[in-house]
């Protein structure tokens, strides 16, 4: 996006707010509004929550479904003044986030979605580079939405690592491709939005996945056979601000949003439990998916394998040359 376009697009949104007055702040996001997923739902939760708080005198508008700006310019849409507020999906992101994308790194990791986004607030809060390395954009993180738990969701049912050989399975981010590998599978890198057809088709036999986001994406009208391998909770998206405009609140506005930011994660892991849950029992009674045992012992060899190992260092090299002394983040998230 060219900063013309980002700049005009700015002056658009001020005339769609009706020339609103500094008490209106806008949220540009890439989620369709009638998305109906805990995603969309608890996004509309906090700007509510937001307006509550602030006894009606500061209310958000939310532009849906990229209606201002795309998943991929969303940053630097909010960095230029687009918008005030936003979610940006941090693995999008790896040459500009890669401190922020450190649970892209280490997969399989222990952390579930609740714990994950509370490792994000504790490392936000205890180490200063995570924080810099978005206000070096003109970004600010005020709360974490982490994805739900992963398993793996397959057309065949998958008893144990030998099942796996052979397989092609879908592949996005830093860790999968090796993980994927080191199964003896191939990694082939598909968009989400491809997967359904690329499942159809016979493109791919598996992907990397939780039940909610499955459901919500259809898969599990093709793939019905979830095998419940403990891949851990996938970092997702930053609830962002930009810089300036959570510099020039005033200090009570501040920790308004900063309370919300962190009432935010609980929110979203009770709304994603119940969905989790709902997708569980619908796979079970109505849908006819599988849910199979994956045994632990089978994944934990997998991540000695050399090619993990070195998707793992990528990212201390990483942190460390940013100044971060990686070694209580790093045991947190060993598996």
């Amino acid at each position: 996006m060219t900063r013309t376009f980002i700049l005009g697009a700015a002056a658009g949104l001020a005339i769609a707010a009706g020339g609103a007055s500094a008490e209106t702040f806008t949220w540009i996001t890439f989620k369709p509004q009638g998305a109906g997923d805990a995603q969309a739902r608890t996004t509309q939760w906090l700007v509510d929550e937001f307006e509550k708080r602030t006894d009606g005198e500061h209310q958000i508008e939310v532009f849906w479904g990229g209606s201002v700006a795309s998943t991929g310019e969303i940053p630097e849409a909010l960095a230029n003044g687009v918008g005030d507020f936003g979610d940006i999906i941090t693995p999008y992101f790896p040459d500009a986030m890669p401190v922020n994308n450190a649970v892209g790194f280490f997969i399989p990791q222990p952390m579930g979605t609740l714990e994950v986004g509370e490792a994000m607030e504790r490392w936000h809060a205890d180490y200063p580079q995570f924080d810099q390395e978005l206000a070096d954009q003109n970004l600010h993180a005020f709360g974490f939405r982490p994805l739900e738990d992963y398993g793996m969701l397959c057309r065949d049912p998958v008893e144990g690592i030998e099942d796996l050989a052979g397989k092609r399975i879908r592949s996005y981010g830093f860790a999968y491709p090796a993980l994927i590998e080191a199964m003896d599978a191939t990694p082939v890198s598909i968009p989400t939005a491809d997967t359904y057809e690329a499942l159809e088709r016979s493109i791919v036999d598996c992907t990397p996945i939780g039940p909610a986001l499955a459901r919500g994406w259809k898969y599990d009208e093709i793939a019905k056979y979830y095998i419940d391998m403990p891949l851990g909770a996938s970092f997702g998206h930053l609830l962002a601000m930009n810089l300036d405009t959570y510099e020039g609140m005033d200090p009570d506005l501040q920790a308004i949003v900063d309370r919300l930011g962190k009432d935010y994660l609980q929110e979203y892991v009770r709304v994603l439990e119940e969905d989790r849950q709902r997708v569980l029992e619908l796979w079970d009674t109505e849908m006819g998916v599988e849910v199979v045992d994956f045994p632990d012992e089978d994944l934990t060899a997998l991540v000695e394998d050399p090619g993990v190992q070195a998707v793992r260092q990528e990212w201390i090299d990483k942190a460390e040359a940013a100044g971060l002394q990686v070694d209580e983040i790093v045991s947190e998230l060993q598996f």
